[in-house]
């Protein structure tokens, strides 16, 4: 895997890498991203802003809440994501999955991996926090024979893949997608489970969950659950997320085959089934996955409201958060009962990344607006006055 050249705006997703790094041209989200081509490329179709919530979370066909019946150990929820990925492997369905797994010296850094065996997703599980270049492996997994292939992603690696997927000359492709917004490098992730306790050492889990809470686990079994608001984002540096992430414009990882996360879920997982490729992939599962409904609770409409104005006050990369001390604890009660919930939550974090957009790439980097920020996001952020100044949109 060779050295990633230097470029502006890049979460080194891996294309950089190949033998061509000219490819980032033609395949980067962030340089002119194409969401109806590519879409309609995947999907057979483009989001359709009148069918209830495509314009928010892109092409599907159903959503559902789910869950293993009998989760599987160490995963970040019940392992839905590699249980896929393993089935597709028992099922002789591909050669490989393509995935992240722990870096030997660190468990919280991300390193790519292509698996072969049903038995290695056990190493995929749980999450991980940084950069990994999970394209750069494609090339050299297409050399060793395997041309059925899965890949488990995040938004910028599967829309570069998209891109170039027929250049790649595989038979057979699987995307599973999870959702990803926010990202920062390993070592600034350090920094923050520092923040949060006095043995950063000893935690093996971290998730930001749809109940306005981060939930820690440690080596020794406990737990500790830390609302949003009591969070300290104010001693994090302003590049703690870098602009990549505070101007992506795909939470929910919608060129993926089936996107597999929390935000609909309400302590469950929240699918989004796209296109027939994903009902496949979820059928694998068979009756060890339980299906529901997903639910929706709450109005969003203040939660987003208050984001907008702060980040429009922000002076650098994170919202501020002025609300009094003795406050915090009243709001972080009340947040989980009638803050917005389920299909709700997920439309508010949508409209907040598409407020954050807008916001960051104009105070930053006006000139890219017109290429960077497609139609679509521009619907999302408009009730929120939030629309196109002078040469910020493709005529």
């Amino acid at each position: 895997m060779s050295d990633a050249p230097h470029r502006d705006l890049c979460t080194d997703c891996g294309v950089s890498r190949m033998e061509d790094p000219k490819r980032c041209g033609r395949a980067c989200q962030f340089i002119a991203p194409d969401y109806p081509r590519l879409e309609a490329q995947v999907h057979g179709r483009a989001r359709d802003a009148a069918r209830p919530d495509e314009l928010h979370f892109g092409p599907f066909k159903r959503m559902l809440r789910a869950e293993m019946k009998v989760p599987a150990e160490g995963a970040q929820w019940t392992g839905i994501t590699t249980s896929i990925g393993a089935r597709l492997l028992q099922a002789d369905k591909v050669d490989a999955v393509l995935c992240m797994g722990p870096d030997p010296d660190d468990s919280w850094r991300p390193r790519p991996m292509l698996v072969t065996t049903a038995e290695g997703m056990a190493e995929a599980r749980g999450m991980r926090m940084g950069y990994a270049p999970l394209l750069a492996l494609l090339e050299p997994a297409v050399a060793a024979g395997h041309r059925r292939i899965a890949v488990i992603g995040i938004p910028c690696q599967v829309y570069a893949l998209r891109a170039l997927e027929a250049e790649l000359g595989l038979e057979r492709l699987y995307v599973i997608g999870t959702p990803c917004s926010d990202n920062t490098t390993t070592e600034a992730f350090h920094d923050f489970l520092a923040l949060l306790s006095d043995a950063p050492e000893t935690v093996t889990y971290l998730e930001f969950r749809a109940d306005y809470h981060v939930e820690l686990r440690f080596a020794d079994g406990s737990e500790q659950l830390i609302p949003f608001l009591q969070l300290p984002i104010s001693k994090l540096p302003p590049d703690f997320f870098p602009l990549t992430c505070r101007t992506c414009v795909d939470y929910t990882n919608v060129l993926a085959d089936i996107t597999v996360g929390y935000m609909g879920g309400q302590g469950a997982q929240w699918l989004l089934v796209r296109n027939a490729r994903g009902e496949e992939l979820l059928e694998l599962l068979g009756d060890d996955v339980r299906l529901s409904e997903p639910g929706t609770a709450g109005k969003r409409a203040g939660a987003v409201k208050g984001f907008v104005e702060n980040t429009k006050l922000a002076a650098g990369g994170l919202p501020l958060r002025r609300m009094p001390d003795w406050l915090r604890p009243i709001v972080s009660w009340i947040q989980p009962r009638f803050g917005p919930r389920g299909l709700e939550f997920a439309r508010a974090r949508l409209e907040m990344k598409a407020a954050e957009t807008i916001l960051h790439l104009r105070r930053q980097e006006p000139r890219r607006m017109k290429h960077m920020v497609p139609d679509h996001v521009w619907d999302i952020a408009a009730p929120y006055g939030l629309r196109p100044e002078d040469g910020e949109r493709k005529d």
